[in-house]
């Protein structure tokens, strides 16, 4: 019987692992090989006290208005922009020469 017991030990064995990626800790079923529970690992802090979070706010805030800004100047310059694309792609075409462009393979 003793013999009996110690298999039925071996079958309900379970060993703790630490996930190396989030360091939850996993119960893993020694058998079956299947995952029993999970305990999630603790959150660290992002920010040591309220100031430096607040603090952290304030130049996100910051970093948002002065992209906006830079959008906003993108679009008022935009049509210009085109403008002076467009006039380029014009001379460009009248500079070209006329007819059907030479391949390497006309050359032979």
């Amino acid at each position: 019987m003793s013999k009996n017991r110690e298999m039925s030990k071996d079958k309900h064995k379970t060993f703790e692992v630490a996930c190396p990626d989030c360091g939850a800790m996993l119960k893993i079923d020694a058998a079956t090989g299947v995952l029993v529970s999970h305990t999630s690992a603790p959150r660290k802090r992002m920010f040591e006290d309220l100031e430096t979070a607040a603090q952290a706010m304030r130049e996100h805030g910051e970093r948002t208005e002065s992209i906006f800004r830079q959008s906003v100047d993108a679009e008022k310059n935009k049509e210009d922009l085109l403008e002076k694309k467009f006039a380029e792609a014009m001379r460009k075409a009248k500079d070209a020469p006329e007819g059907k462009p030479l391949r390497e393979i006309d050359l032979d």
